[in-house]
């Protein structure tokens, strides 16, 4: 079983710059996927951005030039940095993590982006 938690959710105004991060415990697989995803109240879940365990990145284009998600595989965390944040911004951000043989989920991070 693998365990995430999500730090670093809070309130920020627009402009300003948050860093999520994500950290996983038990039985991660060195191959994993984790990605970032948020989802806004009345809203479907989306995916926000997406990083392999050999660090090749994909952003929604309503990121792009803003957030950068990262990983450290030594720490089995992963991290998103956001920055020119927007009221749009607003959402829960979730972290999700799988393999080949799982798929696991946070509890999720509230972000408000106030005008």
């Amino acid at each position: 079983q693998v365990q995430l938690v999500e730090s670093g959710g809070g309130l920020v105004q627009a402009g300003g710059s948050l860093r999520l991060s994500c950290a996983a415990s038990g039985s991660v697989s060195r191959l994993n996927v984790m990605g970032w995803y948020r989802q806004a109240p009345g809203k479907q879940r989306e995916v926000v951005a997406v990083i392999t365990s050999k660090a090749s990145t994909n952003y929604a284009d309503f990121v792009k030039g803003r957030f950068t998600i990262s990983r450290d595989n030594a720490k089995n965390t992963a991290y998103l940095q956001m920055n020119k944040l927007e009221p749009e911004d607003t959402a829960v951000y979730y972290c999700k993590s799988w393999s080949v043989s799982y798929e696991y989920w946070g509890q999720g991070t509230q972000v408000t982006v106030s005008s």
